[in-house]
């Protein structure tokens, strides 16, 4: 089961639907990342994989050396992670797996998270739960205001000054094009 870093174990609101192929393949960053995950898309190449109902997916992919690829996802993200050497996001494992899971092939059981995919995932949902803490403060609370309002309404009042100072000269440079017409507005002056 993987806790939160409260010691209680993860949820999510509802259980994540299954995504379709087309939604899958969308995720690709380019054709030739499309067409290798495609070939990855089916049972075949795939073992020890699973999910479970906080939108985790993992698997591991057999590959050309002897020790197969650790893919891991969190549906929730999207996010990935994969032991491949790929430099795309997602690489073609992690398109593979997500088709294997949107066919609701049977590779897939719902499952207990593996400790290699669970260390990841229990990283990645911490880190979330920490950055919206401090977006909406310690207290819960939404973010205060600006540090100094005193400030904040100087630089308004300046801000508002230029506009309405701009505002003439805007009004004498439209009168300009109108008299001299629209072919003199490309000419500098």
């Amino acid at each position: 089961m993987l806790l939160s870093h409260g010691g209680e174990p993860l949820r999510t609101a509802a259980p994540v639907a299954r995504w379709t192929v087309e939604q899958v393949l969308a995720l690709a960053p380019d054709d030739a990342s499309r067409k290798a995950g495609s070939k990855l898309g089916s049972a075949g190449p795939w073992s020890g994989g699973g999910c479970d109902g906080s939108g985790a997916v993992w698997g591991q992919c057999k590959g050309s050396g002897s020790k197969p690829y650790l893919t891991v996802i969190d549906i929730t993200g999207p996010a990935y992670k994969c032991s491949c050497p790929s430099r795309k996001f997602p690489c073609k494992h992690a398109l593979g797996l997500l088709l294997v899971w949107a066919s609701g092939e049977s590779a897939l059981p719902a499952g207990e998270v593996p400790d290699w995919a669970g260390e990841w995932l229990e990283g990645r949902r911490r880190r979330s739960a920490e950055q919206a803490e401090q977006r909406a403060g310690a207290d819960g609370a939404p973010p205060a205001g600006p540090a100094d309002p005193e400030a904040a309404r100087r630089r308004a009042e300046r801000r508002a000054e230029r506009i309405t100072g701009g505002a003439p000269e805007l009004e004498e440079r439209l009168a300009d094009l109108l008299r001299g017409g629209l072919a003199a507005a490309g000419q500098p002056g």
